[in-house]
């Protein structure tokens, strides 16, 4: 064992935190009787060079635990061993024999400790057992880190939520495949993703919304995949092991530490290409799961105050999250702790947003239910936060125990919180799906969907607007696929959702007949032209653009393969629809009048037009009542932009439609046509096709117009 001169610490700011001559450590446990630092002198050491007992006396203040090293440097690694009271008809879960985390380290080091575990299961013994059996080479260390980073001035870019084209993507999946091109050490990592900011700088996308990088360890998943025999894995991410620290094997750098820096680098890269960052970010649940699950960290140190447990038997777990637990989130100690996390990662690694994965939790009382909406909250102390107060918020407005709060999370004009529109998705899909009698629902979704945030005080850009995400199909499949194809995830076919409101066009699959494919192309147009034209936030889930195909597996959370990851190749057989994505968001950085900050009103101009008007194929106000598959809308500049003409046929027929008049001598020009084939389906700026006929247009079957007035 090394000697380590000590002092008693400071209480105040948790975590390791290092200062000029050595490490503060500091730790919250109430019920804790005693607290060991736990220091490694290598990543693979099979034991530790010192274990430290705290002194309550001298190295704890109320209820947090704290001392000072002296001499120890960046890169340091440790855990903790806390003893108390086995109690759990009371909530209390503490194991002497556990090593746990520290719950606000800033970096891991590369080990399993879902490895460690199973080779200490396959010896006989059960989960809740034993912690210094295993061998503890295999199990991570938290990491020291120094924060000084060289950022050259960088800042978050805080664009405005109306102006932002946010583009889900996974930070692996994007570059890990062959076809990216980069060297083995680079792909999928930090570092390679920055060799690919260019595409999506050209692409014009103004926010990467990375999936979770929070550390969480990929092999906790048991399944096997039945057509390989290969064990699969926790792809996603959303099962949190450290809200504080980048996940180490999304970096080139493998020393310890390495993936801070290199997560820096990547955001400093992304900034510079003008490119937001947003984090999805899990705090509803955790990795330790259920009563059967494992101790890692906050069962360890207090079960009791930083998880929701049943009032009258707390050897159970409330489980809104649907993955065996949920975080007592609006517990001071807990929320502190969120609040911590999220500063951190805008303050120290500059990240512009974050979106909150079943948000829905974090509205919840510790016996879960819901917290009223004037009551003071985790989401309430988010949303007024000073450090965050330029921060993009984005709710996933649900959870898993059915709590939806979609238009009103939480309610109120002063509420920043912006949401994920799943109406949205769900009536474009059945619009472009030609389902009848849709077509006043998608009107009101492409009109910001006002029902859901007009009432509450909110504005357009609280809707953010998604035909697709991780979670279900992607585009591509939407359209080639009726049924999920999940065989490969080792459920059966049972997981992931029936309702897809997907339609295969006459096939189901990949498919070479040119008739099929070409209404596919087609329709994928359609759903961009609405995405990108309708009022809100627009989202495209990452491969969209180029037809990036999971061959209908729409739950593919445990496939780190060629299922899940970007085929390069795919940008260029398709690059015309890469090209049609990319001016159509062109278009919509260009033009305002697609980019409202309130919602449309009765009021028209000085030449009392409208904001918006809507059509039937005659040119006439529609009888909503009896509205089929066609949707035609006219969006008036207000004389501060150009007017602009939206149209989709979805009939079996081809229809030549009737264009509103347009006033003194402008004139129709048209933008798009996805009936047409690159480059034609959608004209560069300024060379805008005029229409020779202005009263008169011929709307292909299964297609969408764009039209502008000059």
């Amino acid at each position: 064992m090394l000697n380590y001169k000590v002092q008693n610490g400071m209480p105040i700011g948790f975590g390791a935190i290092l200062q000029p001559n050595g490490v503060n450590f500091s730790i919250y446990s109430k019920d804790a009787e005693e607290v060991n630092l736990v220091l490694f002198e290598s990543e693979n050491a099979k034991e530790p060079s010192a274990v430290i007992k705290l002194d309550p006396v001298k190295n704890k203040t109320g209820n947090v635990w704290h001392i000072f090293i002296e001499g120890l440097k960046p890169g340091a690694l440790y855990l903790y061993k806390v003893d108390g009271p086995y109690n759990p008809p009371q909530g209390l879960r503490f194991n002497k024999n556990k090593y746990l985390f520290d719950p606000y380290a800033k970096a891991f080091t590369s080990g399993s400790v879902f490895k460690a575990y199973n080779k200490l299961h396959k010896q006989g013994f059960a989960k809740n057992v034993g912690g210094e059996i295993f061998d503890l080479s295999d199990f991570p260390k938290c990491v020291v880190i120094d924060d000084n980073f060289d950022w050259e001035g960088d800042r978050p870019l805080n664009y405005p939520l109306e102006k932002s084209v946010i583009y889900e993507t996974h930070v692996k999946g994007f570059t890990a495949s062959k076809t990216s091109g980069l060297d083995e050490q680079l792909a999928g990592t930090y570092k390679g993703f920055s060799q690919k900011i260019e595409y999506l700088k050209k692409l014009g996308i103004t926010a990467v919304e990375f999936l979770p990088m929070f550390e969480f360890d990929e092999n906790e998943n048991g399944n096997i995949n039945p057509k390989t025999g290969e064990q699969l894995v926790n792809y996603w991410g959303y099962s949190t092991i450290g809200f504080f620290a980048p996940k180490t094997s999304y970096s080139s750098d493998k020393t310890p530490g390495g993936a801070v820096r290199e997560f820096k680098q990547l955001v400093k890269e992304l900034h510079k290409a003008g490119i937001e960052v947003i984090l999805d970010v899990v705090y509803n649940h955790t990795a330790e799961g259920n009563e059967h699950g494992y101790t890692f960290e906050f069962r360890g140190l207090q079960n009791d105050v930083y998880y929701s447990l049943p009032q009258n038997d707390k050897n159970y777990y409330m489980n809104f999250s649907g993955c065996g637990n949920s975080v007592n989130c609006n517990h001071p100690v807990a929320s502190q702790m969120i609040l911590d996390s999220l500063r951190y990662w805008v303050v120290n690694m500059h990240v512009d947003g974050f979106r909150f994965d079943l948000a829905s939790i974090l509205t919840r009382m510790s016996n879960g239910s819901v917290i009223p909406a004037e009551w003071p909250s985790i989401t309430s102390a988010i949303n007024a936060d000073p450090v965050l107060a330029n921060t993009k918020i984005i709710a996933e407005p649900w959870d898993c125990a059915g709590l939806y709060q979609l238009g009103g999370f939480p309610a109120g004009e002063n509420s920043r919180w912006s949401e994920w529109n799943g109406r949205f998705r769900d009536d474009i899909r059945r619009f472009n799906r030609g389902d009848e009698n849709v077509a006043t629902a998608a009107a009101t979704r492409i009109a910001g969907s006002s029902d859901c945030y007009n009432h509450s005080g909110k504005k357009p850009m609280a809707s953010i607007n998604f035909i697709t995400a991780h979670d279900g199909f992607t585009l591509n499949d939407l359209v080639s696929y009726n049924y999920k194809h999940n065989d490969e995830n080792g459920e059966q076919n049972r997981d992931g959702s029936d309702d897809n409101i997907s339609y295969n066009h006459g096939f189901e699959g990949e498919c070479t007949n040119p008739k099929i494919e070409n209404i596919r192309k087609k329709t994928i147009k359609n759903f961009f032209v609405h995405l990108m034209t309708a009022q809100g936030v627009p989202m495209i889930l990452g491969g969209d653009e180029m037809r990036r195909t999971q061959n209908g597996n729409n739950n593919a959370y445990c496939q780190d393969n060629e299922i899940s990851w970007f085929n390069w190749d795919l940008a260029v057989k398709n690059q015309g629809l890469v090209r049609f994505t990319s001016k159509l968001i062109e278009l919509r950085k260009n033009h305002p009048v697609f980019r409202r900050t309130s919602f449309f009103t009765e009021t028209s101009n000085e030449q009392n037009v409208p904001e918006i008007s809507w059509y039937d194929p005659f040119g006439k106000v529609p009888d909503w009542s009896k509205t089929g598959r066609f949707l035609a809308y006219k969006l008036d500049g207000q004389n501060q932009d150009n007017d602009f003409y939206v149209a989709t046929n979805l009939d079996l027929y081809d229809m030549t439609i009737t264009l509103p008049a347009l006033a003194g001598e402008k004139k129709w020009y048209r933008v798009a046509d996805t009936s047409f084939d690159s480059p034609e389906d959608i004209l560069e700026i300024g060379q805008e096709e005029l229409l020779p006929a202005q009263r008169r247009y011929v709307l292909v079957s299964g297609s969408s117009v764009v039209l502008m007035s000059k």
